[in-house]
């Protein structure tokens, strides 16, 4: 699946079990973390027309879909809460959400099927693959990508915080005082107070 409907997952995850910004961030970035290995297109591209081509996409995108990286991510999330556990152990279930997602809906449009290689770099014998996986750009993706949008909007009109303050702020408190001036008829926020 494409990195947005991760982020979702791990936003709207993250928005139950977090209890403060940091929590829900950490949640909402354990779920978008394994894909750090698809910047390796990066380089790919870059000389993808030269005598020696970088494939690390082509030979190594989903190997950081593995427990090795979940428990790792885990750890990370652990530190940045502050010693806290929970924050980690749903750190983990949101990285395990993205190796689901990717296990249904990351078929290529060559008809390639990423096989997530969850024991590496230890051993291949768990080598998660699905015959029934659809495509990257299938509906069932995008419906579940827009499902989880109309969630996260819910969650930042009922709730008063959005995806936008992972990054900044200021910036969420205008997007859910927009959203709920939108579609609450002008209710005012304790966030404009």
């Amino acid at each position: 699946m494409s990195p947005v409907t991760h982020f979702f997952t791990g936003w709207v995850l993250g928005s139950v079990v977090g209890s403060n910004k940091r929590e829900r961030a950490i949640v909402t970035l354990a779920a978008v973390a394994p894909d750090l290995d698809g910047l390796g297109i990066i380089p790919e591209l870059l000389t993808r027309h030269s005598q020696h081509p970088l494939l690390w996409f082509s030979q190594y995108h989903h190997d950081l879909h593995s427990l090795l990286f979940a428990v790792v991510v885990s750890f990370c999330a652990f530190f940045l809460a502050g010693r806290s556990w929970t924050p980690a152990i749903f750190a983990f279930v949101s990285f395990h959400l993205h190796l689901v997602e990717d296990l249904l809906g990351s078929r290529g449009p060559d008809g390639f099927q990423w096989p997530i290689p969850y024991l590496f770099p230890f051993s291949n014998r768990w080598t998660w693959s699905w015959s029934g996986q659809w495509a990257l750009n299938s509906w069932p993706n995008v419906a579940l990508t827009i499902a989880l949008i109309s969630v996260s909007l819910w969650i930042a009109i009922r709730w008063e915080s959005s995806p936008v303050e992972i990054f900044s702020v200021s910036a969420d408190r205008a997007v859910v005082c927009t959203l709920r001036k939108r579609f609450q008829g002008g209710q005012a926020s304790r966030l404009e107070n």
